[in-house]
């Protein structure tokens, strides 16, 4: 096997330290040149006298873009050192090796730098809100609008959660551990991207989960080559060449994700083509994407040609070249988004919008007819997403064990294929759209997505197909997507939320915690609040099923009879919750629906009696399928089972000669030969 590490002649590896320097100043130079450049463009550092409104001073002007920018570089060095630390090194059985620690712990260092950027940022837009000086604010006014306001919740969320990386950064010791760290990395990425423009535009599904994706596919992507290429060029970076061509793979992905959450955002902002020449937003546009062509230019030369030959005499001063120019440019990248972040988007056509536009992010829709139900499609980028990537790597599965010459039962792809299908029609289709509308069209997508979508996904079986498709880690001791899942199948975790006594009142009692208490119509008021909505009735339906019917390999296996009593008993309290709204005399979420004032619906009061009865008359056709799926497998069992107890009775049954000699034989008489074959000849009958 060849060498792992990148080796070097000792000369060559004494400037390698003096070259992360050098990269470091040329590219932190870089962002903040292209910062100044882009800021003085969009005019968003020049006092704007405006009569009868304070201006906040030049502090606040200039110290919120700059501890922006501070902000998102320890973003992504804290995503990139985690990164590293967990996935691109080897490890040891779960356990990370010294060096990987030793990222953790300047992990923390960056984290907490994250934190300090975020309460200075947050400080500075209260500033500039009010319209006063920093040092004026501090005090109730700052607690205020931390609590209340979305864009310091959102920072408060940054505090507290970079806050937690850096302590317990400190004292993590497994890769498991440090994979959560990350979770809580990337989860603090988002906040700040889903309070700024994105709140306000038109299209929600579009504006709201494209920008987070862009920032988070960004985090990875810049964060990851800047943490390889300072391992890759320290004088004792161990398995150097392993976080390189894993880091390579992973780019490539991570570049396809700026690119879809790049496009959506930019089309939920520029309201015509012209905007992007014609407008200070849309030339940074413009700018960034001519950035994102060279970056992707250079991966693709630095995947054909440096790649291949990195381990060869000279192949580290190849890459740290072409790493730091990349680096350089991605720099750039990140000032110019700051500065975008601070420019103001074009102004829509002036036009009379409807109260119930503000609300739903669209206007409102015509009355329902199946035509409409066919035809009025919302383009939310999260479902769309999500629908690709089951689908694709289902594929991509079914394809290698095809090749490989294994077979799949049909059966299992068309449950697969037939469940996204459902996923599509309760969250893209017009029944989607006016599941924002109408109580009872909402409660339709809700028995879709926590019933049908659930059961078929789980007949198609996607970890037994992942388990037998995934390629062992090509070193012994390592982890890869192989290992990380049946590690988390044996998990302590996994044991618990697919313990019965936690999936079924995850499943059956959480609907009545959600729409008999003021949590309904918060979330149905929030675009991401009606998106954690409907991801809660998926995977509540799918960890349910996934322990009735479900074919994987799991934590435990319940006896049929009990999955059956487990089931009827569960419906029976489902159909219960559909009679309790039937039975409400005053109206769910008033707050919420008094705000569409639909004029083609029929009362919410007759909307909402229609939504109690489709909850407790629907639940009987999942029930009727799981319990025919559920029969069906325990014959099937029971089939195996008696075909194992025959073949075992049948290798301890004892062999029965073909004869056997009345009269004793003699060795003698035998004519065994000594010395070769001391065994006794078995006569024939009559011989």
């Amino acid at each position: 096997m060849a060498s792992t590490d990148i080796r070097e002649p000792d000369s060559s590896r004494q400037n390698d330290m003096e070259t992360i320097v050098v990269i470091s100043i040329v590219a932190v130079a870089a962002c903040l040149i292209a910062l100044l450049i882009a800021l003085s463009a969009g005019s968003a550092v020049t006092a704007q006298v405006i009569p009868g409104l304070p201006d906040a001073g030049s502090l606040t002007r200039w110290g919120l873009p700059l501890s922006k920018t501070v902000m998102d570089v320890a973003a992504v060095l804290t995503v990139g050192l985690l990164l590293l630390a967990a996935f691109l090194l080897p490890n040891t059985k779960g356990k990370p090796r010294d060096q990987a620690l030793g990222y953790v712990r300047a992990t923390s260092w960056a984290a907490l730098t994250w934190a300090v950027a975020a309460g200075a940022t947050l400080i500075f837009q209260l500033s500039e809100t009010l319209g006063r000086p920093p040092g004026e604010i501090i005090g109730d006014q700052l607690t205020s609008y931390a609590g209340q306001s979305s864009q310091g919740v959102g920072l408060m969320f940054v505090i507290l959660l970079t806050t937690a990386v850096a302590l317990f950064g400190r004292t993590v010791g497994s890769v498991a551990g440090i994979i959560a760290l990350l979770g809580i990395a990337l989860a603090a990425v988002v906040p700040p991207a889903l309070t700024g423009h994105s709140a306000s535009a038109g299209s929600h599904e579009l504006a709201i989960i494209g920008l987070a994706s862009h920032v988070l596919a960004l985090c990875v992507w810049i964060g990851g080559l800047a943490a390889v290429t300072f391992h890759t060029l320290r004088p004792k970076g161990e398995h150097a060449r392993v976080a390189v061509e894993r880091f390579s793979r992973l780019a490539l992905w991570a570049y396809i994700g700026v690119a879809v959450g790049g496009i959506a955002s930019a089309v939920s902002r520029l309201y015509a083509v012209s905007d992007l020449f014609i407008t200070a937003y849309g030339q940074m546009v413009l700018v960034k994407i001519m950035f994102f062509g060279v970056l992707g230019f250079l991966g693709w030369a630095h995947r054909r040609s440096i790649l291949p030959r990195i381990a060869e005499h000279g192949g580290r001063a190849r890459f740290a070249r072409f790493a730091g120019g990349e680096l350089t440019i991605m720099a750039a990248l990140i000032g110019v988004s700051v500065a975008l972040s601070r420019t103001s988007p074009p102004l829509p056509v002036v036009r009379d919008i409807e109260p119930a536009e503000i609300v739903l992010g669209f206007p409102m829709p015509p009355p329902m007819s199946p035509a409409t139900l066919l035809t009025l499609w919302r383009p939310d980028l999260f479902f769309i997403l999500l629908v690709a990537i089951l689908g694709g790597l289902y594929a991509a599965g079914v394809v290698r064990l095809v090749r490989r010459g294994d077979r799949w039962p049909w059966g299992r792809t068309a449950a697969w294929a037939a469940g996204l299908l459902t996923l599509v029609a309760a969250t893209l289709t017009g029944l989607g759209t006016y599941a924002m509308v109408l109580f009872s069209v909402h409660m339709v997508q809700h028995m879709v997505l926590s019933m049908m979508t659930p059961i078929l996904l789980v007949l198609g079986a996607p970890v037994t197909l992942a388990l037998r498709a995934l390629k062992p880690a090509e070193r012994r001791g390592d982890r890869g997507p192989r290992e990380w899942l049946t590690a988390f199948l044996q998990s302590r975790f996994a044991q618990v939320i697919t313990h019965p006594a936690v999936a079924t009142p995850l499943f059956v009692l959480s609907p009545y915690a959600l729409y008999f208490t003021a949590l309904f119509p918060a979330l149905m008021s929030d675009h991401l609040g009606h998106l954690i909505m409907n991801m809660h009735f998926l995977v509540a339906g799918f960890l349910f099923y996934w322990i009735i019917i479900g074919v994987d390999p799991g934590p435990r296996k319940m006896p049929y009879l009990l999955r059956i009593l487990l089931l009827l008993l569960t419906m029976g309290v489902h159909a219960f919750f559909g009679i309790a709204i039937m039975m409400q005399t005053a109206p769910l979420a008033p707050e919420y629906y008094a705000q569409l004032d639909v004029p083609w619906g029929s009362g919410v009061g007759e909307d909402q009696y229609a939504g109690g009865g489709i909850a407790w008359a629907v639940g009987e056709i999942p029930t009727l399928l799981v319990t025919i799926a559920l029969v069906a497998q325990w014959a099937r069992d029971e089939e195996r089972t008696e075909r194992r107890r025959q073949r075992h009775s049948m290798r301890e049954a004892p062999t029965t000669p073909t004869w056997t000699p009345t009269t004793p034989i003699s060795r003698s008489s035998t004519g065994a030969r000594k010395g070769k074959d001391s065994r006794p000849l078995r006569r024939r009958p009559g011989g």
